[in-house]
């Protein structure tokens, strides 16, 4: 499961960032924000090919020894960011594209709430259950 869960804004500010063991909050931070330049290099490069624009799974954008980062983004540009530790190999693209799905629908569910401003870091605690239960359960 994920160790790092994120959610930027169109304009690359964090909305959301959660990471097991908290310990590493700030290496996570940091793996996050680098990931944002693989994230535009690849939105860019599907606005130019006349492929599927309705793709919004951006797929493992770069692993590292210890991490391997994946991304999604939006038709509103938010981007989620999971990253997971690279020693789980059990875990298939498609069960990734699951979480991303179960983010975005939580993360939808966020927005529709009239009490929440758009912009405004996410504070739900319906959302933090979702992303709790996709997080590494360490004990």
């Amino acid at each position: 499961m994920a160790v790092c869960i994120a959610v930027i804004a169109k304009e690359n500010y964090p909305l959301y960032i959660r990471s097991v063991p908290t310990q590493n909050e700030l290496k996570f931070h940091y793996t996050v924000h680098t990931s944002l330049d693989v994230v535009e290099e690849k939105i860019s490069a599907v606005g130019k090919s006349l492929g599927d624009q309705r793709e919004l799974y951006l797929g493992l954008l770069y692993p590292t020894e210890d991490y391997k980062v994946y991304g999604y983004v939006t038709n509103s540009k938010v981007k989620f960011v999971i990253v997971v530790d690279s020693s789980n190999t059990s875990l298939r693209d498609n069960e990734i594209r699951s979480m991303f799905r179960k983010l975005h629908n939580s993360f939808t569910d966020v927005m529709c709430n009239p009490f929440h401003n758009p912009g405004d870091p996410i504070q739900s605690k319906a959302f933090n259950g979702i992303v709790s239960g996709m997080m590494v359960q360490t004990g």
